[in-house]
């Protein structure tokens, strides 16, 4: 049974965490682990009602949740903001439940914040790019509080290094 990880924003002198759902959680995660200063990725269900979602359970679009990326990355080293710029540029974040072929709210865009400077970066980033042209359509994407992250099974941890797919998916670079 899956038990909600921490996602209280830890700043243990070095690390802090961020959330981050853009679609199918196997290309995400690599996309963030590429980033010098990401020091940990975890691939988990956030945003759902829940309890210890499996991934078959999170798969008929029924639990709420979407399939996430838990960051754990070096303020030092790389900041929260640019975790957000990897973010929108990885995905289409005007698309409204779905990713490329994948369809569901599973596959839904969201940033779930863990502080107010999050949610504030978030806000501020997402309005910047709906008021730049930049998209032809409206940014979907869903900015809410964290709940509880729940890992996903360890099958889907780092999939694709695992399965010699080191490489994001072509539509998520």
């Amino acid at each position: 049974m899956n038990q909600p990880a921490s996602t209280q924003a830890r700043s243990s002198g070095t690390r802090e965490t961020a959330l981050f759902a853009a679609g199918c959680f196997w290309g995400v995660e690599q996309m963030f682990r590429e980033v010098p200063g990401v020091t940990a990725t975890a691939v988990g269900y956030s945003g759902g009602h829940t309890t210890s979602p499996t991934y078959q359970e999170v798969c008929t679009d029924r639990t709420g949740h979407a399939e996430t990326v838990l960051v754990e990355f070096d303020p030092a080293q790389v900041s929260y903001e640019k975790l957000l710029e990897v973010f929108w540029n990885g995905h289409d974040p005007t698309q409204v439940n779905r990713q490329g072929p994948d369809v569901g709210s599973q596959y839904r865009s969201a940033v779930f914040y863990l502080t107010p400077a999050q949610k504030v970066a978030a806000e501020t980033m997402k309005a910047c790019l709906n008021a730049s042209g930049k998209f032809s359509r409206p940014v979907a994407t869903e900015i809410t509080a964290a709940g509880p992250f729940y890992r996903a099974e360890e099958y889907h941890q780092q999939y694709l290094e695992k399965n010699g797919r080191a490489a994001c998916p072509a539509h998520l670079k």
